[in-house]
């Protein structure tokens, strides 16, 4: 019997010791100061907004507080989410390119040592499904490391009509980071495209915004 609760609970302290722990970053300067948080599993990715776009989204949750009361404007562009295991890079999408109606055209280019490059594999995306360039026979060519950026290109039309009527789109939007201009905190979430798995060392997040230039790196 004591044997029993011994190993009893010591699954309980082995489960609480395998939870996950939060992948943060910071950074500041004497304008601003940021506080991100990425989610890189999918599930989590999923429970937190209905999907988890088939792994093909890593989503970081912000709080930015302004310094010293100066009011600042806020943009989701002024982030840029990057890879030190390939690469890549990317900008956040809007959610009515996550859902709704819009269809994005996803692709991954190489620069570096050879010539330009571009993935070649199927699109996939649309109406409650992730937009993403499935894997090709596209990328660098040369002899050098390459780096891999992803752009998107919008080519359906808009879906703002629709985002009361479809819950993914509602709720990507009520959870995005707001642009605005002001001198309060202010938190949302930004939505990275980013191919492959990536490990919380492997990324940094960048903002280069009216408050400068900061890179925080996750741990």
């Amino acid at each position: 019997m004591l044997f029993r609760c011994m190993l009893a609970a010591w699954s309980v302290l082995a489960l609480a010791g395998a939870e996950k722990k939060p992948v943060t970053a910071r950074g500041t300067n004497v304008n601003i100061s940021i506080d991100a948080t990425a989610v890189l599993d999918r599930a989590e990715v999923k429970q937190m907004l209905g999907s988890d776009f088939g792994g093909a989204i890593v989503v970081v949750e912000v709080k930015l507080t302004p310094r010293a009361g100066k009011e600042l404007k806020i943009f989701a562009d002024d982030f840029v989410l990057r890879s030190y295991k390939d690469g890549q890079k990317s900008q956040p999408f809007a959610p009515s390119q996550l859902a709704g109606k819009s269809v994005l055209m996803l692709t991954r280019k190489a620069s570096g040592g050879g010539m330009m490059g571009q993935e070649t594999g199927p699109i996939w995306g649309g109406i409650g499904g992730p937009p993403r360039r499935m894997g090709g026979n596209g990328g660098g060519v040369g002899n050098s490391a390459s780096a891999e950026s992803v752009d998107a290109t919008d080519s359906a039309e808009d879906s703002s009509k629709s985002g009361d009527k479809d819950p993914l789109l509602k709720a990507l939007k009520e959870k995005a980071l707001p642009e605005k201009e002001t001198a309060e905190p202010v938190s949302g979430l930004l939505y990275f495209p980013l191919d492959g798995k990536h490990k919380a060392k492997d990324l940094a997040l960048q903002y280069t915004g009216q408050a400068g230039r900061l890179t925080l790196e996750f741990q």
